[in-house]
């Protein structure tokens, strides 16, 4: 070995090196520096935006002048228990329960059946047949199913071909479903939230149920238990965690989203056309971050619920 080999196993005197040599000796300050940047982007841009959306929502409007007035008052939360207001709220709320109930039957049978019976090739292409519609443009899915929910779509077709166009025609007068066509209807609406927002659905409930010991199964079947008394008694309660954990995707997407009630929906308006509205159009900026503060809520008291269920546990 040269002379000088073992100069480049001398210890750095220089001040840096024994900056990154104590961080290096101390683990837990070499985390914190690592998770630094990112914190401080979650606290100054996220929540920093958050803060500013809440103080904005305690402002208010002038009627005549059309400025905001920078004073603290609740006069713009008392807004939204007018009648039109409170409306936009139920049907937004009321289309996101119905949206993660329907997610849930349907989810679960395939899930299900991905946890019990698929494996090998058959999971992987279970994994790929339900996260494949996520690799696709989030508009291309909600434009395509406008098409096919179009008076001259698919659909309509395959009703008249079973000579099933009075049951349609039935159903859009129904005022829960309303509309002179699926693609201008809460039924369609609702159809299209379901199919995009389903695979947040099957995999956390395909997740719970593997978590499931078959052998309890068995056991409740050698104790006499019919199927039906095996579901409701082992089987669902120890889903339910995965169920409630996809319904916090499924409902708080639903809660907030603008794009499929814009596209699909009809003239009545949910909570994520109102904050556009408000904020666009109308230039109601306080009204439109008291809608925006809405679904924080809802969503704050959900999670605080799901915990206690224990669905963070199937996340």
């Amino acid at each position: 070995m040269s002379a000088a080999s073992p100069a480049i196993f001398a210890p750095r005197s220089g001040p840096l090196s024994r900056a990154v040599d104590w961080v290096i000796r101390h683990p837990r300050m070499f985390v914190f520096l690592m998770v630094l940047p990112i914190t401080l982007w979650l606290g100054i841009v996220y929540i920093g935006a958050l803060i500013a959306l809440l103080i904005q929502s305690f402002f208010s409007i002038d009627e005549y002048s059309g400025l905001i007035v920078h004073e603290f008052t609740l006069k713009t939360y008392a807004e939204l228990f007018r009648s039109y207001n409170l409306d936009i709220i139920i049907r937004t709320v009321s289309m996101a329960a119905a949206v993660t109930l329907a997610s849930a039957v349907i989810a679960f049978p395939i899930a299900y059946f991905a946890a019990r019976y698929a494996r090998g090739k058959w999971k992987a292409l279970f994994y790929i047949g339900v996260m494949l519609p996520l690799w696709s443009s989030y508009l291309v899915k909600v434009y395509a199913w406008k098409l096919v929910l179009a008076k001259e779509g698919i659909l309509n077709w395959l009703f008249a071909k079973l000579h099933l166009t009075w049951a349609l025609e039935a159903a859009l007068a129904l005022p829960v479903v309303g509309g002179n066509s699926l693609s201008v209807s809460y039924l369609g609406t609702f159809i299209v939230f379901v199919y995009i927002w389903l695979p947040y659905m099957i995999i956390p409930v395909q997740a719970a149920l593997e978590r499931v010991p078959a052998p309890l199964l068995e056991a409740a079947a050698d104790l006499g238990a019919t199927p039906g008394q095996s579901f409701r008694m082992v089987l669902f309660p120890l889903a339910m965690p995965g169920i409630v954990a996809g319904s916090i995707f499924t409902f708080s997407l639903t809660l907030g989203d603008y794009i499929i009630p814009q596209i699909i929906g009809s003239s009545r308006l949910f909570i994520g056309q109102a904050v556009y509205t408000q904020q666009g159009t109308a230039g109601n900026i306080p009204l439109a971050a008291a809608f925006t503060v809405v679904p924080i809520v809802i969503m704050g008291l959900y999670l605080w619920g799901a915990r206690k269920m224990g669905a963070f546990d199937a996340l």
